[in-house]
């Protein structure tokens, strides 16, 4: 039990939220308990990289995931959210170059083994800066079974997939054209580079043909790379060139002849019809060249330097070098016109360079069997991953229909080494767990794998795997939810699934809840070249941790984008003090009430009964709502019965039976008060888990923590129609006539007479028997409520839902004014009849929409009817 402590007048997130955290975890309410009689829930988290900071989308990301875990903890799953993190490969490996720069050092200078350990000390200090972020969250991770994606268990799993998948013939190693960092001088899989649209040019060549007959026209984007053309191509079917296919040409300033072969690739259309082939350079080209038998030069360093195959612009950047060879060209008339061009350009989505289409040995995973088998898992509703929102899945289906062999090996020392070796003499390739024997005869491959090979692996490789009878393996996975942003599903949940598949035969995940990205206020990303970027502390730091997490759980519908503005976060601050004083005011009226006092049998007020009905409602929807992981439709829901029903309206009403002398109306009061506090604390405690824990320690309760308390439940004895019949109408007449009174400057003070005519009988009834509430709130001289009540003299009217109001403010009403007020009404009355029947005349509507819908249609028309026709006979009476 926790310390009693008690409620300071004011709210304060700091105060409040500083103390909670550590005591979750010290009493190991977020650790899975492996209870057999539970149904286990699993998450595993996107591990965040550990490279600095976590921004606002780690905290959109992972407040989401704590809805679900707390949600599901109190529901009685045995639940596990397994944290961990990512090392990041060429990341994290620049940002310790980074560091080393600074004291004027290298890698090199270090050697591997050295370099190794800063990039474990860098590790082991931003493991822990991201652990004191989650606390500041608030996010309910078992930290006993935290993994890191090159902990000695996810090493083993990534060997044996490597392994594995090499033994299929589904991993192999080739020379191929691949994209190329010049900056960080490493490979990069399609979706590391990151096309972006730059003001280029075309350079328009002439080649001469070696036999003095002509010359034949050729354009390019990258005329540097024309030093290691090894032919001209043209399609076999272009009647300007099929008298060419055969014949060489010279290469300018090279001088090597070349051949002009003939490929259905060529398209006829484009340019002159003639292409030139660079197979070191150009993934198309590559293909051309083998299929033609064409060498393949390379004519650039691994650092975009031009080698020695670029003859006399060796040691140049490649963009040097262009500018030095176009001037060339021109004074020797081969290029003759250059012609500006927007094209698409790859960028490294680490360093920013330009990615250089580059001729590499590389490793590679032939991807078309794992993808056609993950797509198989899509045909059957059994064994699908079904992704929120569904139009993600043509996505996913489109990138795996289309996906390209995966390069994997990368060139940095931080990461998961290759597990392959060669023999120093013969050249031969072994690939295994450990060094094959005779060790000192073979060299280990200097790359490590991909990041993403090991991240994909994550699901099951963080429960055990490869040990299948690993007890979190066989209880917890596969997990039920993965959640993460648009941006990553080709990089991150396309491989999960298809190693998912090829390695546990099943889906790792059964749904996969898809958010967007947050955006500044202006929907621009946040970015440091803007200036515009967020820090998450910065927010908790001011509105605490339950404001930030109400604002990005509720600021945005599955899929799509959140916009940043710290009036909501305000907003949200605001609501906790509204919860705040609701609860203290609740706790200075229970006098001393135990948990086992509370006790809702008995004579009960109309109030009593109403919020009742509508915490029930409240606790359906939001559980609903949290099942369907519509988070902002969650918070909309609790916020409007918070602040509206319980705040508003009945702990206003409540007071007067606390206040009254009725000891059996005042104790029924505090029960029903304690009891809805109680449900709603935890209903709102996956959202706003630091206020609700330190609100819920106060109230009557049982248990330890919040955190484990039991998730309210729907109970159907409770609901009372009735109730809410009656506190509709008696909310109505209090509105209108506290709006009446604003509007004529009438303060509540001052008491005014109020005349209300019920159209039957049982308005009239609910009126007698909530009157006390209507004298307390609407402050009359005279209440006089009647079915046959006649219609007062110079007094302002209202057609309300089964009743009339009438308001004598003699001396204050003008007659004009009401007349015009009132034909005002009329033609909103008029619009809403309208749109209700050209909805009703939509036969798309009426036989699609369910009945009970229709039938409520029915009833507003029919409601706004009666009140137009009621507004237009006081019209005729004043205007009479």
């Amino acid at each position: 039990m926790a310390e009693e402590v008690t409620m300071s007048g004011k709210y304060d997130p700091k105060e409040t939220e500083a103390k909670w955290y550590d005591f979750w975890v010290k009493g190991k309410f977020f650790e899975a308990t492996g209870d057999p009689e539970k149904t286990p829930y699993s998450i595993v988290i996107p591990p965040p990289n550990v490279t600095g900071k976590l921004h606002l989308g780690h905290a959109w990301d992972a407040t989401l995931q704590d809805i679900l875990a707390r949600t599901k903890r109190m529901q009685g799953f045995d639940t596990l959210w397994l944290p961990g993190m990512d090392h990041a490969g060429i990341a994290t490996q620049a940002k310790v170059e980074g560091k080393l720069r600074e004291e004027g050092k290298s890698r090199h200078d270090l050697g591997r083994e050295a370099f190794l350990e800063k990039s474990w000390e860098w590790k082991e200090d931003y493991a822990s800066f991201i652990r004191q972020q989650w606390a500041k969250v608030g996010i309910s991770v078992d930290y006993s079974r935290e993994r890191f994606t090159l902990d000695e268990g996810l090493s083993n799993a990534v060997r044996d997939v490597f392994v594995a998948l090499y033994k299929k013939g589904l991993i192999y190693r080739g020379e191929y054209i691949i994209n190329w960092d010049p900056q960080t001088k490493t490979a990069l899989s399609d979706i590391e580079v990151i096309h972006q649209d730059v003001q280029g040019a075309f350079y328009h060549m002439k080649y001469p043909l070696v036999d003095g007959n002509g010359t034949i026209e050729i354009a390019t984007t990258r005329p540097e790379t024309m030093l290691g053309d090894t032919a001209v191509a043209v399609h076999p079917k272009d009647d300007r060139y099929k008298h060419l296919i055969g014949k060489m040409v010279r290469l300018p300033i090279v001088g090597r002849e070349i051949p002009i072969v003939a490929d259905e690739y060529v398209d006829q259309e484009f340019g002159s019809g003639a292409v030139k082939i660079t197979p070191a350079h150009d993934p198309n080209d590559f293909e051309i060249g083998n299929r033609h038998d064409l060498p393949r030069i390379l004519v650039m360093n691994e650092d975009g330097t031009m080698n020695e195959n670029a003859g006399k612009y060796e040691g140049l950047d490649r963009f040097v070098c262009r500018k030095q060879i176009i001037k060339d060209l021109q004074e020797m008339d081969v290029l003759f016109k250059i012609e500006d061009h927007i094209h698409s350009v790859g960028h490294s989505e680490r360093s920013g360079a330009v990615v250089e289409p580059y001729l590499s040995t590389q490793w590679f995973v032939k991807m078309s069997p794992l993808a056609d088998a993950a797509l198989e898992l899509q045909q059957d509703e059994a064994t699908k991953v079904t992704f929120v929102p569904d139009r993600f899945e043509k996505t996913y289906v489109r990138w795996m229909e289309n996906i390209r062999d995966w390069c994997i090996s990368r060139q940095l020392w931080w990461g998961h080494r290759i597990p392959a070796w060669y023999h120093n003499e013969t050249g031969e390739v072994y690939v295994g767990h450990t060094a094959p024997e005779n060790e000192s005869e073979w060299t280990q491959d200097e790359d490590v794998l991909d990041t993403w090979f090991s991240s994909a692996l994550w699901p099951f490789s963080t429960m055990g795997w490869p040990d299948e009878s690993a007890s979190d393996y066989q209880r917890y996975y596969p997990t039920n939810v993965l959640v993460t942003g648009y941006d990553i599903l080709q990089f991150w949940v396309s491989r999960m699934i298809f190693q998912g598949k090829e390695f546990t035969n099943t889906r790792p995940f059964k749904d996969v809840l898809i958010h967007g990205l947050i955006r500044d206020s202006e929907g621009r990303k946040m970015s440091k070249s803007l200036g515009n970027g967020v820090d998450p502390q910065d927010v908790i730091e001011k509105y605490g941790s339950d404001a930030l997490r109400f604002f990005l759980s509720t600021g945005s519908s599955p899929g799509h984008d959140l916009r940043f503005h710290w009036e909501k976060v305000e907003a949200a601050w605001n609501f906790g003090n509204k919860i705040w004083n609701a609860a203290r005011f609740a706790l200075m009226n229970m006098e001393g009430l135990k948990h086992d006092e509370i006790d809702l049998s008995g004579e009960k007020t109309i109030a009593d009964r109403w919020i009742l009905t509508r915490l029930q409602e409240v606790t359906a929807d939001v559980t609903r709502l949290i099942d369907t992981y519509e988070f902002g439709e969650v918070g909309r829901s609790l916020y409007n019965f918070i602040w509206d029903d319980v705040c508003d309206w009945y702990i206003e009403m409540a007071k007067l039976p606390l206040y009254g002398e009725d000891e059996q109306a005042k104790n029924m009061t505090r029960s029903v008060l304690a009891h809805v506090l109680d449900h709603t604390m935890r209903l709102l405690h996956p959202v706003m888990p630091f206020i609700t824990e330190e609100i819920w320690q106060h109230l009557p309760h049982k248990g330890d923590s919040i955190t484990v308390a039991a998730w309210p439940t729907y109970d159907e004895t409770l609901i009372d129609d009735e109730a809410v019949k009656d506190m509709t109408s008696l909310k109505e007449v209090i509105r209108q006539v506290r709006n009446t009174r604003a509007e004529s400057n009438v303060p509540m003070s001052k008491q005014i007479a109020l005349h209300i005519r019920p159209t039957d009988d049982e308005t009239a009834a609910c009126l007698a028997r909530g009157k006390a509430y209507i004298e307390k709130f609407a402050n009359p001289s005279e209440l006089q409520i009647a079915v046959d009540l006649p219609t007062p003299a110079k007094a302002m009217s209202h057609a309300l839902t089964g009743m009339e109001l009438f308001l004598p403010l003699a001396g204050l009403l003008n007659l004009e004014e009401e007349v015009a007020r009132l034909k005002k009404e009329v033609e909103k009355l008029d619009k809403e009849v309208k749109r209700i029947d050209g909805k009703l005349a939509n036969k798309g509507f009426v036989e699609k929409a369910p009945a009970h819908v229709v039938e409520e249609e029915k009833a507003k028309r029919a409601d706004y009817v009666a009140k137009k026709e009621a507004v237009e006979a006081r019209i005729a009476e004043f205007e009479a």
